[in-house]
């Protein structure tokens, strides 16, 4: 092959690896964007069953086409506390079956013959698919329209790899060079390496299937390349877990010792049948006659699958392992004051749908902090014990860490392709992070009163007292109902938040009318009342910033589901 040629071949591959990866991308956003409902029920419904975690991980990746997304989502929640190592475990176990899906289907594509290319007729798919998504009428048509546009274009790409391989193919000294690679870990390297330099384990099992088809390796080659792409699919976890919490670390290094785990079994189980002259290529040129597209890939899903059922039984060591590696701190540190955010981190913008609901998580934690600083406030007025008002600052700080990060997290995920349906939830986020810090504003103004108080010596008289607690409760059950109706996007709570909010501003209102008769009878101090009745308005303020959060569900529901309530 003369220089030319090789060039020609070696950008043909490339051409092949980028538009395969696109297509990838293109499968998984639409995916992720039209299941998006299903997977957040999915994952929120999780137990420690193990079982039901290999399940779930295994439909989550063949549905999404990534076991790269499906594993940052489960260090994700593990960050978030949201599920245990043993079910992100399991999970982890899923995805590695899941992520075969991608092999089998390439095979597929492989199948011709003399007859028109499988490969040709699923590519023909992407055109289908770009008119769809071009002229669909709807966010529906146009993702699924996505979804035959990156599965058409899957098999373009594999095309243009399986060209350029029989390009190779031609060239005695390429094939001498890789026939000469015969070391089966050198050849697990290999594909560990070429696995984490493009972050993807269905690449790399792909160009291993044409390059078997092809005749550049033998099936061998092939199967010993694909044990370490496994190895290499770990690199997207390690990114993800290494640059997160102590759990999030651990789940990274249980994907990476579990594929490990399976490559080493396999390798010691290989070298046994060795000395039988048996060997795994032509155990599965047996099973599978005259198909070496079926038998690489067949090999790589029972490879899987096999590994799955000898370490899931061994889960329980597995973790105790990871916990010697990554113990607990000695002497945990009991300072929670620095700033962070719970349930969102930059690993989940690569699954958006379930970035989306990470955020309402993160919402419905900041309204948390928001009313604990109300209730705070609301005691330290009241008995003029200051006591917590370090807790108090530390849960400020955390509101304004919370209003700006959460904004720069949703510019970034707006960038992302979201269903109409997220993008406008996302659109209401801002209104609800500015309505929860302003609570936090207005918390702070009371404690500022009982400041005052503290350095005047003056104090509101026990009716008063009676009042703001009446009042707080109020707010407090207010704040249940809204969490419930934001968290169920429930327009019957919210018209029962609405009542609440009713009595809320009767209250305030009789605080004031109280306060003047307390004063024409000489039972309250006229040098609080201006404290007293800021205080009343500050209340109301932080019932009205509520109710405003609760609000923003009606933007989400159909038109006709909407009900008006002034």
């Amino acid at each position: 092959m003369d220089s030319t040629l090789m060039a020609t071949a070696i950008l043909t591959l490339m051409s092949g690896i980028g538009v395969f990866l696109v297509a990838c991308t293109m499968m998984s956003t639409n995916l992720e964007s039209l299941s998006s409902s299903r997977l957040k029920k999915l994952f929120s419904k999780t137990s420690d069953n193990k079982l039901a975690g290999v399940g779930l991980g295994a439909v989550t990746t063949a549905a999404i086409q990534s076991s790269g997304a499906t594993t940052v989502m489960i260090i994700g929640f593990v960050n978030a506390g949201m599920v245990s190592l043993t079910l992100a475990a399991a999970m982890i176990y899923g995805a590695n079956i899941g992520t075969t899906i991608t092999a089998q289907i390439v095979a597929l594509g492989m199948f011709g013959g003399d007859t028109i290319s499988m490969a040709v007729v699923f590519a023909a798919l992407a055109g289908v698919g770009a008119f769809i998504s071009v002229f669909g009428k709807n966010d529906k048509a146009r993702k699924t329209g996505g979804i035959l546009a990156g599965f058409g274009m899957l098999f373009v790409g594999l095309t243009l790899m399986s060209s350029s391989m029989e390009s190779f193919a031609q060239d005695e000294a390429v094939k001498d060079f890789l026939a000469g690679i015969e070391n089966i870990l050198l050849l697990v390297l290999i594909g560990t390496a070429l696995t984490a330099l493009v972050q993807s384990s269905s690449v790399i099992t792909s160009v291993a299937i044409t390059m078997v088809v092809t005749g550049l390796i033998d099936l061998e080659q092939g199967i010993y390349i694909t044990m370490g792409s496994n190895i290499g699919s770990c690199i997207v976890a390690i990114l993800a877990g290494f640059t997160s919490g102590k759990n999030a670390k651990r789940t990274a290094l249980i994907h990476l010792l579990f594929n490990v785990s399976g490559v080493v079994l396999f390798l010691i189980a290989g070298f046994v049948l060795g000395f039988f002259g048996v060997s795994y290529g032509s155990l599965f040129e047996t099973m599978f006659p005259g198909a070496p597209q079926t038998q690489l890939a067949m090999f790589h899903t029972i490879f899987n699958v096999i590994t799955v059922i000898i370490m899931l039984p061994l889960t329980a060591s597995l973790i105790k392992v990871v916990m010697r590696i990554l113990p607990d701190d000695k002497e945990p540190s009991t300072d929670n004051s620095e700033p962070h955010t719970y349930y969102i981190n930059s690993y989940l913008l690569r699954t958006p749908p379930i970035a989306v609901q990470q955020v309402k998580n993160e919402i419905v934690n900041m309204a948390r902090i928001a009313m604990e600083n109300f209730n705070l406030a609301c005691h330290m007025v009241c008995t003029k014990d200051l006591s917590s008002i370090d807790k108090f600052r530390v849960n400020e700080n955390e509101l304004d860490y919370l209003n700006e990060n959460i904004v720069h997290y949703l510019v970034k995920l707006t960038e992302k392709d979201l269903s109409d349906k997220d993008t406008v939830y996302l659109s209401t986020v801002y209104h609800s992070v500015t309505d929860l810090e302003r609570i936090g504003d207005y918390s702070e103004n009371i404690v500022e009163y009982a400041e005052k108080l503290v350095n005047s010596g003056d104090g509101f008289s026990d009716a008063a007292k009676a009042e703001i607690m009446h009042v707080r409760d109020l707010i407090e059950s207010l704040y249940q109902k809204i969490m419930a109706a934001y968290t169920k996007v429930d327009l019957e709570l919210l018209d029962e938040a609405y009542d609440i909010e009713e009595s809320i501003d009767v209250a305030t209102d009789m605080m004031a009318d109280a306060h003047i008769q307390r004063l024409a009878v000489g039972q309250c101090n006229a040098s609080v009342g201006a404290e007293y009745l800021s205080l009343a308005s500050n209340a109301e303020r932080v019932a009205d910033h509520l109710i405003n959060v609760g609000k923003t569900i009606r933007a989400i529901l159909p038109a006709e589901r909407r009900a008006y309530k002034a």
